[in-house]
């Protein structure tokens, strides 16, 4: 366990790399901050954090740079994360609350983070089976054909067009339009399969094949799997950003969504949780960090999203970005 004048030289050589991407020296350290203690200390106390891994010499002569332990010390030791100003919780609020939709929300989400971050920013779309029906259209585009729309309380809307196997009336589709919705308004989906099984029995018989039909493609439409829909934003902010595992390769890993879902996904047991991965702890992208939490109200997590950078990463301004604009989303998410 390093003491607090180590922890605190510590601290000092984390923050000037993160600011300047050069080596820091001992004599550096002792001029730039208020450690209260000779330079000969300092660099007593900087042979003792690289002799147990915190910090290593990337170059003979050369001053210190963190290692992956030693961020992960840093951020484990953090007395706070650095709050937005009023002014920047003020523009967030305004920028996310002029989205028109679901997919308005999560564009602004992406772009705000990657401005605020200066990183990658990686949003998931919101948990098509966490959320609740909000309602169900039928649309009569002819006398076999209708639009059928899904609309949860996320915002989502799902579309498809059903092909029917008789030719049925405006009214009959009203009536099953208002059957529908009487059975599962407010139905948790992964409940739905469950409430509909013997609902075409309950119909009259000229209504059960219409219904049977539009049945199975609300089915088919909860199996496919969206929760796997994932955007991103920011490429541009990794030009001269320094990756262990290199450039290309975080390159190859934004266009594969599966990574990308496995990275936020590992970030925590506990959803709501602002968590912090760095360097080795990504096993799927070894030499970045990953920052991240879920987004949505109460134990209703719908979904993730963070950043993605390299490990010299100004961690406690990244966390506070993340946590005020999950906060925000899920804020409006719920009014919506």
């Amino acid at each position: 366990m390093l003491d607090d004048r180590k922890l605190a030289v510590l601290r000092a050589i984390v923050e000037d790399y993160v600011s300047t991407n050069e080596p820091v020296g001992s004599k550096a350290l002792a001029e730039r901050h208020n450690l209260k203690v000779s330079p000969a200390t300092v660099r007593n106390d900087m042979a003792a954090l690289e002799e147990e891994g915190y910090i290593t010499q990337p170059h003979t002569s050369a001053g210190r740079v963190p290692t992956d332990k030693g961020y992960r010390l840093f951020v484990d030791r953090l007395s706070q994360v650095k709050p937005l100003s009023a002014a920047e919780r003020r523009a967030i609020e305004s920028f996310l609350a002029g989205a028109v939709d679901l997919d308005d929300v999560v564009t602004r989400t992406v772009r705000l983070l990657a401005q605020l971050t200066r990183q990658v920013a990686v949003v998931q779309y919101p948990t098509l089976t966490r959320s609740t029906v909000r309602h169900v259209e039928l649309v009569p585009l002819n006398d076999r054909r209708i639009m059928f729309v899904l609309i949860t309380n996320t915002g989502r809307v799902e579309q498809r067009v059903v092909e029917l196997p008789e030719v049925v009336d405006e009214a009959r589709i009203a009536h099953l339009r208002a059957v529908l919705n009487a059975c599962l308004d407010g139905c948790g989906l992964s409940s739905v399969p469950e409430l509909v099984a013997d609902l075409p029995e309950r119909l009259a018989p000229e209504d059960r094949p219409a219904a049977a039909t539009i049945l199975s493609v609300l089915l088919e439409t909860l199996v496919e799997r969206h929760d796997e829909k994932i955007v991103f934003a920011g490429a541009a902010n990794l030009a001269g950003a320094d990756f262990a595992t290199g450039l290309r390769d975080v390159l190859e890993a934004l266009e594969e969504q599966v990574v990308l879902m496995r990275l936020l996904g590992e970030t925590s047991d506990t959803p709501s949780a602002l968590t912090v991965r760095i360097g080795a702890e990504n096993p799927y992208l070894r030499g970045t960090s990953v920052v991240a939490t879920g987004y949505g109200s109460g134990d209703n997590q719908l979904a993730r999203l963070g950043v993605l950078g390299p490990t010299r990463m100004d961690y406690p301004v990244t966390m506070g970005a993340v946590r005020a604009v999950a906060r925000y989303v899920s804020q409006i998410l719920a009014a919506s």
